[in-house]
């Protein structure tokens, strides 16, 4: 399929669209839903998530979707094949907290490889989104406009002190002896892929995690990163793979200028 300007006009809308499904459920009705994972989920994320797969049924009906609702239930065959891995609202820990940190997650998948992302923060009224090789932007949206583009760029490593993104609901032990190891650098506890569009937009500089997630918790934030020209790489420096059978990343290193990548404990 050819990626253009028009696709990602087009995945805008659907983020915004599951951003006011967000916006607009009565999920404390309707209460909390244990997973079982022992992760929580409410009629928020259901709804956005239905947004979303219809949405895309809609704009490339060949393309499988992975979704993090769905895939409770069942999982496309995906081998060999582009596809597309959404989560309809990450962060629901946040979201349920009354936070403004979390998103609708949008990433097409090629060859086990991010290509494009589109990220988008309701309750913020931001979306970042981009297209590796292409560069990436923001925008500002309400209920009744988005605003024009604005090129980002991730930033050169600073001099002094880092900016270094950590999450604030799943922050293991591993990844605060990496944050030990790294003298003079400002911890910043931020929940949802809100922390990949920081690195990308220039506003922080790292983001560790060596505790496991799953693939549509990165892969609209890996795109939009590397399209702003920040890189996303194992702890040993091998390339993440998105689409395995478990569909989960075990750990990761991001950072805005990949230089800093070569920076240990």
């Amino acid at each position: 399929m050819a990626i253009c300007a028009g696709l990602v006009r087009e995945l805008t809308a659907i983020s915004v669209a599951a951003a006011q499904a967000i916006r607009g459920s009565n999920w404390e009705r309707d209460g909390v839903r244990i997973k079982g994972n022992a992760s929580p989920v409410t009629a928020a994320d259901e709804a956005a998530e239905a947004v979303i797969a219809d949405g895309l049924a809609h704009l490339e009906p060949a393309l499988p979707v992975i979704s993090e609702e769905r895939a409770e239930r069942e999982t496309p065959a995906i081998e060999g094949r582009s596809f597309f891995l959404v989560d309809p609202l990450d962060g629901t820990r946040e979201f349920i907290a009354g936070r403004e940190e979390y998103t609708v997650n949008i990433g097409l998948i090629c060859e086990g490889v991010p290509i494009l992302g589109v990220i988008a923060a309701p309750a913020l009224g931001l979306i970042w989104r981009g297209i590796v090789g292409h560069g990436a932007e923001r925008l500002e949206f309400s209920e009744r406009e988005t605003s024009p583009p604005k090129a980002i760029r991730a930033r050169s490593r600073p001099e002094p002190g880092l900016r270094v993104m950590v999450s604030r609901s799943h922050l293991d032990p591993q990844t605060q002896a990496y944050l030990n190891g790294l003298h003079g650098a400002q911890s910043v506890p931020c929940g949802s892929s809100v922390k990949f569009c920081r690195l990308a937009e220039g506003d922080a500089d790292l983001y560790p995690r060596f505790a496991p997630t799953r693939d549509w918790d990165v892969a609209a934030g890996h795109a939009i990163l590397a399209a702003a020209g920040g890189r996303i790489v194992t702890p040993d420096g091998a390339a993440l793979t998105y689409g395995s059978p478990a569909l989960r990343i075990p750990a990761f290193l991001a950072a805005g200028d990949p230089s800093l990548l070569s920076v240990r404990r």
